[in-house]
This record gives structure tokens, sequence and C-alpha cells, in this order.
């Protein structure tokens, strides 16, 4: 049986996750996520543990527990003025901070840089923190998948989601953006996104964004598609927080949660005949 038959589906059905990624990030990210999850499409999200509003994340996250949230396994801060590292003290993983004690900025830092070890222990200690929050994360996925960056961070990855019963972010476009090898860091045994859809940096400078989005419902394939947006309102926080970062930046985020929000995006659903679905919903029928 495949997914969608274990889910009571015909073996063909269009399965959608509209998954908002970054929550946690700012004030504006966890704003335009709750408003996506209460009143848009948005039927998933994860949220970043190291993040100074994680906080405001996870009691929204404990207090409508009937959304799904997973945890955004974070080990790389992108941004120019807005710097933030990991939860643990830098003296005990610290191949994974910049002179100043902050995460890398790239994949390629990261990669050069960091011990397995310490990636272990600090994304170990993201899950915790999590969980002994009180929430109840039902997977986990990777900002920028810099769990990507090195094959040994993705054995770790996996490693986790195996021993905390979560089912993790696995699919071979992801894999291919980071140059991770797909034959060689994908096991029989893995579960396996069959399709990602996320805007690029060529539709937000066209001005071809929406239209994307407006389109994707008609790219979905059968098997399990998962549209990977960031949420967030075009104001003076993410302004300041993605100064000179237009690729995923304040005006690309604010057109996600437009998107997303949109009553005829919403109509789409129901056009095309597709079936939204949560990870909350994968776990349960996944053999942990």
């Amino acid at each position: 049986m495949n997914l969608a038959q274990r889910l009571g589906f015909p073996e063909n059905t269009k399965l959608l996750m509209v998954h908002a990624d970054d929550a946690g990030l700012s004030h504006s990210e966890n704003r335009a996520t709750m408003q996506s999850l209460k009143n848009g499409m948005v039927n998933s999200c994860s949220i970043m543990v190291p993040c100074p509003w994680f906080y405001e994340m996870a009691v929204f996250a404990i207090d409508n527990m009937r959304f799904d949230y997973g945890v955004h396994l974070t080990l790389t801060c992108e941004w120019q003025h807005y710097r933030f590292g990991p939860v643990l003290p830098v003296d005990e993983v610290p191949s994974l901070v910049d002179d100043h004690g902050f995460f890398f900025k790239k994949r390629e830092q990261l990669r050069k840089n960091a011990k397995v070890e310490d990636v272990e222990k600090e994304l170990r200690a993201q899950i915790d923190r999590a969980i002994e929050f009180g929430l109840k994360p039902t997977h986990l996925d990777s900002h920028m998948y810099s769990v990507g960056a090195d094959p040994r961070f993705f054995e770790v990855y996996k490693k986790l989601g195996s021993e905390y019963k979560m089912p993790v972010m696995i699919n071979p476009q992801l894999m291919q953006m980071v140059g991770l090898d797909v034959r060689a860091n994908i096991d029989t045994h893995d579960f396996v996104v069959d399709k990602v859809h996320y805007a690029v940096y060529d539709y937000f400078e066209s001005g071809n964004m929406k239209q994307y989005y407006s389109g994707v419902f008609n790219d979905l394939v059968n098997g399990l598609n998962i549209v990977l947006i960031h949420p967030a309102f075009n104001d003076e926080e993410m302004k300041g927080i993605t100064v000179n970062h237009p690729n995923f930046g304040a005006e690309w985020r604010q057109l996600d949660y437009e998107s997303f929000t949109d009553p005829e995006n919403m109509a789409k659903l129901k056009e095309h005949n597709i079936q939204l679905v949560t990870w909350r919903d994968v776990r349960a029928v996944l053999p942990f």
C-alpha cells in the first residue's frame, strides 16, 4: 500500500501539505504563520528553537494543539545583522559557530568547520528543548536544509527521527539543491516526500511569485506534495532582519502569506480534488 491508501484514500490521490517554515524567527513571522494556520491554507509548520521569538510561537502551539508543528532544526543563520546561535553553550559546540559565537551564514562554512558530534549534540538539544517546553512535535525538518551539508550530518538527522519516532523531511529535490548525493543517502526504508514545491528567486525578481503559487495546484503529482513557504509581513521588523537579502526577504514573505490566505487559491483544493494531509497524519501510518 502506498501512503494515500494507508491514509484511507484511493491509490492515485494527490496529497498536499502547505508547510510554513521559519516559525519563531520573528514576531512578524509568527503573526503571519498563526493567521495562515487559522484562516488560510497552511496546515503544518516548523519552529526554530534557537531564535528569540521561539517562546511566542511555542506558547501559541501549546494553546492550539490541533495544528501541526515540527522542529525546524537549525544550524545556520543567513542574516546580515540579525544573528543567533546554538541553544547549547558555545563552548559545548564550538565547531558550529563563527568568531562571534553565532551560527555560520552558509552551508559551505558549516560543512568546512562543523564536527559531526557537535551537530548531533545541538540538534538533539533543540528537539529536547521543544519537548521540555511542552510541544508535541510531529516531524523534523531543516532550516536551509543544512543537515544536507554533509552526509554525516544527514545520517544524524535520520537517526534522530528514528530515535524520537518522528518522520524527517527527505526529498531528492532538496538533497540536490544542497549537493547531497541522492542515491548514496536514501535507504530503502526511508520515507521520502514525492515532490516539494517552492518558489525560486527568478520568480520573485520577475514579479511572478503569485502566478507560480496559483499554478502549483496544476503541478501536483500523485502521492505526497509539500509546498514550502515562509509567511511573514513586509514590515519594519522583517525589513531589518532581511536587509540586503531579497531572496526570502520581507517582500517575498508577504507574498507567501497573501498567496496562501487567498480564497481563490483555497478554492482550487476542491476544484482539483486535492486532499490536505499533515505530518501528524503521515506519522500515524509510518512504522516507528
